[in-house]
């Protein structure tokens, strides 16, 4: 008996595969069409085990939906400008374009030895100028439209990258890249106006029933629509409106005015004017804003940061000091914790009902007031943590004419007493803030714009597009390229003729895949994107990554979208209509004795089973399981993993270890049993070639013969194959790729067992003849190779990827399977046929997803679901 020689067999199926186009669909594919598409890489020159994961993921998706018979398109592309590359310029002496095609053409090697269906005709890198000339058209459309403008503004600068970061690429106060210590500057920035779709945004997440809800309510939450008061305390000693007196009023706006009682003071961000005109006539209010600004960042670091603040020596009248309110004037504090780009940067403190208040508060010996309370009484009094319930057991006290009443009775009461004196109005805002997509950096998108000093902003007109990036660049000084470069920025006006300058701010890396899913659907056409074309692909059906893209590149590729349909470009109003989260691929770390890391080919077991290093034996300590990084050395090459296993190996691993929305946990023995399955199919594809190589069974249809003129073995495997392809069929369609990879090792069991006593009937040899072809079939999402070589060694000319996918026939599952009824506010809407003693989880999934079900429960939120298993779904809205 052969061993499977899976290096030969894969580059084999590889080449023809490539050969044929296999994977190839035409812009204007006829049919149902489904577009699969996995988040596109950054060529950092190596694949890792989480692009192995994402990846194989996406490619059962496509494999299987193709299958089915739709026309899938499945491409692949490089997400190829940024930081790294300049870096590399800087640090190697090596050029970025050079650099980033060399990693692309290493990673594409790696790729395209995992067995992807990906079309590869249709591979783009956002660094080339065929595509980010599409991308300054698209720049230049969203300019006409009012969507992108150029205005200063106080932004995160990163000293190490020396670019400025949006607030989202700001973690805990330091650069996404660099890790430095992000400061604020005041620069000409461009931004898009994601704010002009705030209420889009967040409505339509709604629609989104195919995303996660976790992702759903991150949007939501950074989205942060907020329903409250805007209101204008007077500073003390100033008349509004007169010139000579400074700043007369604090605007603030706050979602608690049912708290205004609590107040004790007020807080400024540093960049706030009334600050500001402070620190002109007060050098240690200026000193205190510089200190601010070179440790204040984000919003997150913000909140865990030391509470401290400045004394104005300001004080503004309480709006309410003609309503009970009698305690005087409050003070103005200058604060580190108070951000100008949120809200109106200044807040009134009440620190019995907010954390950071309370803290600051603590700190300064200032008040503090409760206003609210539980119904019976609790808390009484404040202590070290504020009380922020404001539920429906909470209750207005010490508050004059709000006394008694709940929270949203209080809002309501509150601001119509606002209006009423005429220093305040109720108001909604959003935490979003327009997107600045400004990058001081040469390895970027250029922005498509002149600087004219007669002119003003000038578009680059479109017949000059692409404005591409000079070769002849410098690495050797701080700060930007372009800015330094001797000639490229010089240029005439495209519309008076007279000296002018390029704009040398390139975009924001986010901008180019913020629209790459569009492009692959005709990336070679002379236009953007051909409506003819792209309308019918979009969106994208089911979209795979990682979850740490859930605000950045997902809410970007959502506004990008929609401002793309506002100004005549596209139909679609979102991206992608699915999408799918992934967990990430964790390894045991494993410290030496001196306390460095080791990686996991540095570690091997003793004689007694202890673990040593390999280099010198001596003792290594285990420690948690964690996400697969340089920083741990807890990595593991998927290039030798598939030079030792095979690629079905990996790919069999990946997909039957856990849940695929769960952290996944690599191990060798893990990886050593995915290969010993391997073998096991090829041994009993190997059997049953054997077996059947002298039964004529070719023109037999299994399904049509009578179970009296089968064996029992051959009877029992009849009924396996269909119980087979209908668990697997209702696995994949709902993601649960481990439990189809369950089935098929019950399957492979089966077949392992059907063993005939004697000689084999042609009747029999048809059963498992059919059986080993559907074995082959439910395999080829997932170990594509060896499902193609098992159908050839079954003597089919034709490939399997060409093959369609399976049905069951009921007949034979009548014992397997059971029909539930599905429920919705206690009338039947659905009837599902599932397996008997399917968990309940994937009745639960399969009861949401079905159309009639989803037509009745229509925009009502479901409370609750109750799964009685072999029996009847019931949701409760």
């Amino acid at each position: 008996m052969s061993r499977y020689n899976a290096k030969t067999v894969e580059e084999k199926w590889q080449a023809v595969w490539s050969e044929k186009g296999t994977f190839q669909v035409p812009d204007d594919a006829p049919g149902e069409r489904y577009y699969v598409l996995e988040m596109f890489p950054y060529p950092s020159g190596r694949i890792h085990m989480g692009h192995v994961r994402c990846y194989t993921l996406g490619d059962v998706v496509a494999r299987y939906k193709r299958a089915q018979g739709c026309a899938v398109l499945h491409p692949m592309g490089w997400d190829a400008f940024g930081l790294p590359a300049e870096n590399a310029a800087r640090e190697r002496g090596v050029h970025p374009r050079e650099w980033t095609y060399s990693n692309i053409a290493a990673m594409r090697a790696e790729l395209q030895r995992m067995g992807l269906s990906l079309d590869w005709s249709r591979e783009l890198a956002t660094c080339h100028p065929g595509y980010y000339r599409h991308q300054q058209e698209l720049i230049l459309d969203l300019l006409d439209g009012g969507l992108l403008y150029r205005r200063a503004a106080e932004v995160n600068w990163d000293p190490v990258d020396q670019t400025v970061l949006a607030n989202e690429q700001v973690i805990d106060g330091r650069g996404w890249r660099s890790g430095a210590l992000v400061e604020k500057r005041k620069l000409e920035q461009w931004f898009f106006r994601i704010t002009a779709f705030n209420d889009e945004l967040l409505e339509a997440l709604d629609r989104l029933e195919r995303w996660p809800d976790r992702v759903r309510n991150m949007q939501r939450n950074w989205i942060g629509r907020s329903r409250g008061a805007q209101v204008r305390f007077p500073v003390s000693g100033r008349t509004p409106g007169s010139t000579d007196g400074g700043i007369a009023e604090v605007e603030v706006f706050t979602t608690r005015p049912d708290t205004l009682y609590g107040a004790s003071f007020i807080a400024l961000a540093p960049d706030h004017p009334l600050a500001l005109e402070v620190a002109a006539r007060d050098p240690a209010a200026q000193a205190f804003i510089e200190e601010c600004r070179r440790t204040s960042t984000a919003e997150a670091a913000m909140q865990t940061q030391e509470k401290r603040g400045y004394d104005t020596g300001l004080t503004v009248r309480h709006v309410l000091a003609g309503d009970g309110w009698s305690h005087g004037d409050l003070p103005v504090y200058i604060a580190n914790f108070v951000l100008m780009g949120y809200g109106t940067g200044a807040i009134f403190g009440c620190p019995a009902h907010d954390q950071r208040d309370l803290d600051f508060a603590r700190a300064y010996g200032l008040p503090v007031r409760q206003v609210v309370q539980a119904a019976d009484g609790a808390p009484d009094g404040i202590g070290a943590e504020a009380y922020v319930d404001d539920g429906e057991e909470a209750r207005i006290v010490n508050s004059a004419f709000l006394d008694g009443l709940t929270v949203p009775e209080a809002k309501d009461r509150v601001i119509a007493r606002l209006e009423e004196l005429g220093c305040g109005t109720g108001a909604i805002t959003y935490r979003l803030r327009d997107w600045g997509i400004s990058r001081q950096r040469y390895w970027g998108c250029p922005i498509p714009v002149v600087h004219c000093p007669s002119c003003g902003l000038v578009p680059v007109p479109r017949a000059q597009l692409p404005v591409e990036l000079p070769e002849d660049v410098r690495f050797d000084v701080p700060g930007n390229p372009l800015d330094a470069h001797p000639t490229w920025k010089h240029v005439d006006c495209p519309s008076c003729g007279g000296p002018a300058q390029r704009e040398t701010d390139t975009c924001d890396t986010f901008v180019d895949s913020s629209w790459y899913f569009a492009r692959f659907c005709s990336p070679r056409a002379e236009t953007p994107l051909p409506r003819e074309i792209v309308d019918p692909w979009l969106p994208v059906d089911q979209y795979i990554g990682g979850i740490e893209h859930a605000i950045l590149h997902l809410l970007y590729a959502r506004f990008f979208v929609k401002a793309l349909r506002q100004v005549g470009k596209i139909a679609v109003e979102e991206p992608f209509a699915g999408l799918f989260t992934q967990g990430m691929v964790c390894h045991e770390t494993y410290r030496a004795e001196g306390g460095g890391w080791l990686s996991p080919d540095e570690v091997t077991k003793d004689a007694s089973g202890a673990l040593v290093a390999v280099a010198d034996g001596r003792p290594v300590t285990a420690g948690r399981s964690e996400k697969m990084s340089k920083s741990k050395r807890n990595t593991v090459d998927p290039g030798a993993i598939i030079e030792q296993y095979g690629a079905d190996t990996a790919r069999w691993f990946m997909l039957s270890d856990s849940p695929p929305e769960r952290d996944l946990e690599w191990t060798e023995d893990g990886v050593a049993g995915a290969w010993r399955f391997t073998q096991r199919l090829w041994r009993l594809q190997e059997d049953a070639v054997a077996l059947l190589r002298d039964a004529a069974s070719d023109d037999i249809d299994p399904d049509a013969l009578d179970a009296a003129d089968l064996a029992d073995w051959a009877a029992e495997l009849r009924r396996g194959t269909h119980k087979a392809v209908a668990n697997v069929t209702a696995t994949l369609e709902v993601f649960h790729f481990n439990k189809a990879v369950a089935e098929i090792h019950s399957f492979a069991n089966l077949l392992a067992g059907a063993k005939p006593k004697g000689g084999l009937t042609a009747a029999d040899a048809a059963v498992l003849r059919r059986a080993l072809e559907r074995m082959a079939v439910l395999i080829g999402p997932m170990m594509p190779h060896l499902a193609e070589e098992i159908w050839s060694q079954l003597g089919h000319d034709g490939l399997l990827a060409d093959q369609p996918w399976p049905k069951a026939d009921p007949a034979f599952l009548a014992q397997d399977q059971v029909t539930i009824g599905v429920q919705v506010a206690g009338k039947l809407r659905a009837t599902l046929t599932v397996p008997r003693d399917e968990d309940q989880e994937t009745l639960r999934e399969a009861a949401l997803a079905n159309d009639n079900v989803r037509r009745a429960i229509g925009d009502k939120p479901v409370r609750k679901v109750i799964v009685v298993p072999n029996r009847i779904v019931n949701v409760v809205v």
